[in-house]
């Protein structure tokens, strides 16, 4: 999944990063209203972390301009204060949930898990024949045994189940996998999944390749 995190205080930015990075997601961050005005309007994210108190314009006016734009992209905001004004004002803006700082960590990774659920409308487990996906847990298991996988592996068997049947282009990949300040090597899509493949396919799940198109898992109906 794709988050944008929007907070000015460098050091819980880079913490947020870290760890939802660790969670297989990609990350984006902005540490100003406008930049994050300008984040949401150009790129497409499965979710938003939004700090109220920005500098220039406030997390609430990017929100606002994000409701506008219709978007129904899930939205969890952060409060330096836990006054009522404040989460009451974010929730009728059209904010999903907030939390208020200080906050703990896997409150924080719990509610993300949460709404991610919710904006994909997607169940805790993805299955493929005998293999399951726990989207809560970010976990593999296969005939009921643990499976073993990177983050980046876990990312890119996400994102081929959701689609399952469908083909995946690298572009799609790389925007599921990697934020704007990754560094992406020419071949690093092919290396997840030629990794990945390796350990899917003794156990009888197949990557296809299309040429010139991207990757496909046909259903395990088919």
């Amino acid at each position: 999944m794709r988050i944008l995190v929007v907070e000015d205080d460098k050091v819980l930015a880079d913490v947020l990063s870290r760890a939802l990075s660790q969670a297989a997601h990609a990350v984006d961050l902005a540490a100003t209203g406008e930049e994050a005005d300008g984040a949401l309007a150009a790129a497409t994210y499965d979710l938003a972390i939004l700090d109220i108190g920005l500098p220039g314009l406030s997390g609430l006016d990017v929100l606002r301009r994000l409701r506008e734009r219709r978007s129904t992209m899930p939205v969890l905001i952060l409060t330096a204060f836990d006054r009522l004004e404040d989460r009451v004002r974010g929730l009728d803006l059209g904010a999903d949930d907030y939390l208020a700082k200080p906050f703990d960590l896997p409150e924080l990774e719990a509610r993300v898990r949460a709404l991610l659920r919710r904006g994909s409308n997607s169940t805790p487990w993805l299955e493929h024949g005998a293999l399951r996906f726990d989207t809560v847990g970010r976990r593999v298991f296969h005939d009921g045994k643990p499976l073993e996988l990177s983050p980046r592996e876990l990312a890119v068997l996400e994102l081929l189940l959701m689609r399952e049947g469908r083909v995946v282009s690298k572009e799609q990949m790389v925007n599921h996998l990697y934020g704007w300040a990754d560094e992406v090597g020419d071949n690093a899509i092919e290396v997840h999944v030629y990794r990945l493949r390796r350990k899917l396919e003794p156990l009888g799940c197949e990557i296809r390749t299309v040429r010139g198109m991207g990757y496909l898992m046909e259903r395990a109906d088919a």
